[in-house]
């Protein structure tokens, strides 16, 4: 597996997003592992509340930065306490769970953390704004988070010696990071945008400091794909539903220049969905406009829900993950 691109040797791959209903981190585990055979992963539980979320575990992540809870959301403080602690212990579960599942198993393996601007959206400072307006605390939760997750990726080989770890970060916030439409803590007014370039830097940073590629994953409209490219992502994840002509365009740029796809194309709440080559015709539809060959759709494309599946029933999220597995297939049987 190489930093250019995180999938050579998947070929009709699928996994999930990261987040599944209920608080069962065994349940969990042999969910996201016996559903999907090329590309487990490692859950999410938020159901269980603050600190297992998307922001607590990130916060949890960070190393010599704190966070806890307050009737607002996240708020940064001065040391570690009991939401910190909570975020480390879901997180251990949910780790000795996946170990369990993974006993002897070899290849690709995913792990999710919120990226550095959605955390910044959406963590407070300790006097009550958001982390976003203060370009110094987003270089330092950048920097604390990629140390982190160098520390949270050893973990995952540790325990798991045969794994090929990939990285997803997830980043809903970022058109809204780039487009200044992040609300003040007040909510009555918009941070400033991001410049693109500190953006693009930002992630170029975190990428070039951690040794497993990183896809970026974001069930947001106007994703910015070009963007991730330049910072350097091996592999970008998206809401199909979501994409636009132009988004398009963009993202026939980025299966040019070796990017992976992974299609959310499979709905994330509770529907009654079971052709799986059905679900993927919008993709196989904007292949075959984009002009690439047929037999590449399975090697560069990868299957996902559109989004994560915390809020659907238990059952469904097992169906979800089968139905994108079999979906991943049929782009590689029937690729036209």
């Amino acid at each position: 597996m190489s930093n250019g691109h995180p999938f050579p040797d998947l070929v009709g791959a699928a996994t999930g997003v990261g987040s599944l209903p209920g608080t069962d981190a065994r349940e969990a585990a042999r969910t996201a592992t016996g559903a999907l055979e090329h590309l487990p992963f490692l859950p999410e539980l938020p159901a269980r509340g603050p600190g297992a979320d998307m922001i607590g575990r990130g916060a949890g992540l960070l190393v010599e930065l704190f966070a806890q809870t307050e009737p607002s959301g996240w708020r940064f403080t001065d040391r570690p306490g009991r939401d910190t602690r909570r975020a480390h212990s879901w997180l251990g579960e949910d780790l000795d769970a996946l170990e369990e599942f993974t006993q002897g198993y070899r290849g690709a393996l995913k792990v999710q953390a919120v990226g550095p601007w959605t955390l910044a959206a959406a963590v407070e400072l300790k006097h009550g704004e958001k982390a976003l307006a203060d370009p110094g605390a987003c270089r330092d939760i950048a920097g604390s988070l990629t140390e982190g997750l160098r520390r949270h990726l050893a973990d995952v080989r540790r325990r798991i010696p045969g794994a090929e770890v990939v990285l997803q970060l997830d980043e809903p916030s970022l058109p809204a990071v780039l487009a200044g439409a992040v609300k003040t803590a007040s909510g009555f007014q918009r941070l400033r945008a991001v410049d693109r370039q500190v953006a693009e830097e930002t992630l170029r940073e975190l990428v070039r400091g951690l040794d497993a590629p990183v896809i970026v994953h974001s069930c947001a409209p106007n994703v910015p794909i070009p963007l991730l490219r330049r910072a350097g992502v091996a592999g970008i994840s998206l809401d199909f539903s979501l994409l636009t002509d132009r988004t398009d365009d963009d993202l026939g740029e980025a299966v040019e220049g070796g990017t992976a796809i992974l299609a959310g194309v499979v709905p994330a709440t509770d529907q009654a969905v079971s052709d799986p080559a059905g679900s993927v015709q919008g993709v196989r539809t904007l292949w075959r406009r984009l002009g690439f060959a047929p037999e590449l759709l399975g090697r560069r494309v990868l299957v996902t829900p559109a989004c994560g599946l915390a809020g659907a029933s238990p059952a469904y999220a097992r169906q979800a993950l089968s139905l994108s597995a079999r979906a991943a297939q049929s782009l590689v049987d029937n690729p036209e």
